[in-house]
Order: structure tokens, then C-alpha cells, then sequence
């Protein structure tokens, strides 16, 4: 069976990929619904211009799809994408927000496709301590919550950097893996990736509570 990975750029999508092709998951391409909205309810947001790059280095095609759309009507635009190529199942990077999966198993269950989430239901420690384990690189790209300040747009997510959102998340209560929006990330590496990326050069945009992390030009590193 031939499948298409919902793909962001960040690390759920690339670790839920990574797990499909390790059980041996034919993944024939990637999906990217790039919102023009900042608040979009389904889809990442923070960098996807970059993507084609991470396409490039995992040697899968991509099917980019724009959106103006918001809330339900930004999913029309995700089953253009579905529908554009031939696939019989879809992979997503879902970890516990039931409002993504549910919408994206009912576009899949009205054309008879597969849904396989890898990371659903996955203890979001573990998460981390596996993206770490498999030799993931991944950035901070936008921060939101009690706790994340300028300084963390931008940073590695490596083992002291986990360590320290343990300590916010006792101490505030925050998901370590972001999964309540307290931050978005963006892959730099990963097991699947021909090379690996360095970011040349970024800009923060911090209003003094969030903030977001703009690459600005990313170079291979081979």
C-alpha cells in the first residue's frame, strides 16, 4: 500500500514518518497545507517555505497546497491535496488532539484510506527522550506559554533543553512536547534526512508573551 505523510516540517510529522518507514511503510509523498493564517486550528504554521528544502534531503515529492481558508473550510483544501495524488492511506503526526485526528480519519474514512499516527497516545516524555535517542535536530520556532522567553526562539531542543521544560512543566504545568501550543519546532536533521541543515540567517518577533523564529535562508550541510 502506497501512503502520503501529512508533513510540516516540525518534529511530530518528521518523527511520524520516520516510525511509518521503519515498519516498512511504502511512503510515496508528503503533504503540506500552508495556511495564510496565523491561526490556523489544524496545520503548522512557522516556516513552511522551507519545507520543499526538507522534501529535497528525505527524496520524497511534495504536494504543497495553499490555504486561505479557516477552521473547517481550510480541510477542503487538505482534500484537494489527498485527492491529487494515488494513495490508499495517510499518515499524520497526531499525538493527543483529538480535534486533528478526528477531522483527518473522516476525510480518510469517506474515501476508504488507511490512517496510521505513530506517535498517538505516545507518552510525550518519551517523545522527547526518543526524537533525542534517534539522533533528531530540531529548533524552537515559536513559543507560547508562562516560562518560554525570547531566548528559547531558536534554541536546539537537545537533552539540558529538555530539562529545562521539565522543570516549567512542574513548575507551570506546560507540555514538554508542545503539544498545548506552547511552542512549534523545525527539523534541522533527522534519521531519513540525505543531509542535514544549518540556518544562516533568522529573524525573532517577540511582542513581549510569544514569539516566532523566521528562517530566513537555510543551507545544506552535507
Amino acid at each position: 500500500m502506497a501512503y502520503a505523510a501529512l508533513y510540516s516540517g516540525g518534529k511530530d510529522s518528521t518523527l511520524a514518518l520516520w516510525m511509518a518507514q521503519q515498519d516498512g511503510i511504502d511512503v510515496k509523498y508528503l503533504i503540506t497545507v500552508f495556511p495564510e493564517r496565523n491561526d490556523s486550528y489544524m496545520f503548522h504554521r512557522p516556516n513552511l517555505d522551507h519545507v520543499p528544502m526538507l522534501a529535497e534531503s528525505l527524496d520524497i515529492p511534495l504536494i504543497l497546497e495553499e490555504s486561505e481558508g479557516k477552521k473547517e473550510e481550510e480541510l477542503k483544501d487538505l482534500e484537494n491535496a489527498i485527492d491529487s495524488v494515488e494513495v490508499e492511506g495517510v499518515i499524520t503526526g497526531a499525538v493527543a488532539s483529538r480535534y486533528q485526528r478526528d477531522r483527518i480519519e473522516r476525510i480518510a474514512e469517506k474515501r476508504s484510506m488507511d490512517v496510521i499516527s505513530p506517535l498517538w497516545g505516545m507518552d510525550q516524555l518519551e517523545l522527547m527522550e526518543t526524537l533525542l535517542k534517534d539522533g533528531f535536530r530540531c529548533i524552537i520556532v515559536g513559543a507560547a506559554a508562562l516560562g518560554l522567553n525570547e531566548s528559547w526562539l531558536g534554541r536546539e531542543i537537545d537533552h539540558g533543553c529538555l530539562d529545562e521544560l521539565i522543570t516549567l512543566q512542574k513548575k507551570y504545568g506546560i507540555n514538554v512536547a508542545g503539544e498545548g501550543g506552547e511552542y512549534e519546532s523545525f527539523v534541522l536533521d533527522a534519521p531519513n534526512f540525505e543531509w542535514e541543515f544549518e540556518v544562516e540567517e533568522a529573524c525573532k518577533k517577540w511582542d513581549g508573551h510569544r514569539g516566532t523564529y523566521d528562517i530566513k535562508s537555510l543551507r545544506k550541510k552535507y
